[in-house]
């Protein structure tokens, strides 16, 4: 039964237009939504052609019930040619089947940036948790307050790019524990000049993301995807992903370019244009990469 209190979420699926076009759905096609999140791709593929099915994975149980509210409220015809697995997409283990197109949407899912006890967003006092998957046991309170000066700084620096790490985890130390996540972003802004803490972009955004990428392993996870996914395509399928910051952009331009069963077709990423972006300020930092198979598998 879907948890009510997911029920009112909407999700708004960034540059859908052009990866729906990038992935030139074909009728009687099967296709892999790797991060479902709140269902916003899935239900776009979905309703491309009626003979079409996808499998649909997230780590977040509460996004897989956002998504199939989501996709009941557009049709719940939609729900019968496609199936949910609660799993995160590098331990996917897809058997015989060989999708026509893959799709990963490597950002954070509106909703659990909207739910405060989450953790995910300093703007709003939670628990330091950022866990997507709230079975495993590492938090980000565990993070903050068990691992070193130097570790913290490293962290900050290579996931945050975060220039002012070193005083960062500095201050942390000497004021933790941490129990709350706007204790944290008070810290991380009393390290900034006092014209650099009311700017655009909030002075613990870097650390946050750090953070959150950390107690995730995103970048190791993303590395094993990158490398498994072409082998889940038929020749001629095509994978599509949707990345948000430098690092995990980084990955997927070089994994593409470097599998020998697969061919670039975006030697640039696609980006959002302005109205997208005026509609959907989270859309702002979106790259979408796209490659297709030859039908050869990586040696």
């Amino acid at each position: 039964m879907t948890d009510p209190s997911v029920s009112a979420t909407f999700h708004i699926p960034v540059l859908s237009q052009e990866l729906i076009a990038g992935l030139a759905i074909k009728p009687g096609g099967i296709y892999l939504d790797a991060t479902v999140g709140g269902g916003g791709h899935s239900s776009l593929i979905l309703t491309a052609d009626p003979t079409v099915q996808a499998i649909a994975l997230d780590q977040d149980q509460q996004a897989l019930q956002v998504a199939q509210h989501q996709l009941k409220a557009i049709n719940p015809e939609l729900l019968t040619r496609i199936q949910f697995w609660h799993s995160n997409f590098a331990h996917y283990q897809p058997g015989e089947i060989k999708f026509d197109g893959i799709i990963a949407d490597l950002g954070v899912n509106s909703s659990q940036l909207d739910r405060p006890e989450r953790g995910f967003s300093f703007r709003q006092t939670a628990p330091l948790d950022m866990r997507m998957n709230q079975q495993q046991d590492l938090t980000a309170a565990e993070i903050i307050n068990t691992w070193n000066e130097t570790d913290l700084a490293n962290l900050f620096y290579t996931y945050g790019e975060e220039r002012l790490s070193r005083r960062i985890a500095r201050q942390i130390v000497a004021k933790r524990p941490f129990e709350m996540t706007t204790e944290l972003s008070e810290v991380i802004a009393r390290c900034f000049p006092p014209k650099s803490r009311y700017g655009r972009i909030h002075p613990a955004t870097r650390v946050f993301q750090a953070l959150r990428i950390a107690v995730n392993q995103e970048m190791q996870v993303l590395e094993t995807f990158l490398h498994r996914a072409p082998e889940w395509l038929k020749p001629g399928g095509r994978i599509g992903v949707i990345s948000f910051h430098s690092l995990e952009d980084r990955q997927v331009k070089y994994a593409f370019r470097n599998h020998a069963g697969l061919k670039v077709l975006t030697k640039k990423p696609i980006q959002p244009g302005a109205d997208e972006i005026n509609h959907n300020p989270r859309a702002r930092s979106a790259k979408l990469r796209l490659a297709e198979s030859w039908g050869l598998t990586d040696c």
